[in-house]
């Protein structure tokens, strides 16, 4: 994977831009009744490593593969439960993070686009 410039990563404020929507999406997770049976007590290291993805995903450098190799996401996710709820609430818990981080158009649009499609391929399980 490349790093190209003139992407996302770099037009939404780079790695600044990337801590912010990682800290402000972990909050409301934390808080979501619906996520919070799924995701560890401590999330320090599953924002860390989100981090790492998103600034991937979003055509930075490749931190996640320079240190998990391949994200294979949908293998990673198969250990956890998650429903069109859980699918649901995750999204509800990032667009929130991006207002919040103050992402601006048509970035967050096109951000909530991809991280869409990514959580309807993650979803496991029926209700």
């Amino acid at each position: 994977m490349a790093y190209q410039q003139g992407n996302i990563y770099e037009a939404i404020g780079g790695a600044e831009a990337v801590d912010r929507l990682v800290e402000a999406f972990y909050k409301r997770v934390g808080q979501h009744p619906d996520l919070i049976p799924i995701f560890p007590d401590d999330l320090t290291e599953t924002a860390r490593k989100q981090k790492q993805f998103l600034t991937q995903f979003f055509g930075g450098p490749p931190l996640y593969i320079q240190e998990h190799g391949h994200p294979m996401l949908r293998a990673r996710h198969m250990p956890f439960p998650i429903t069109p709820t859980r699918r649901d609430a995750w999204l509800e818990c990032m667009a929130g993070a991006l207002e919040e981080a103050e992402i601006e158009e048509p970035y967050k649009t096109s951000i909530y686009e991809r991280l869409t499609m990514t959580a309807n391929h993650m979803m496991n399980r029926e209700e």
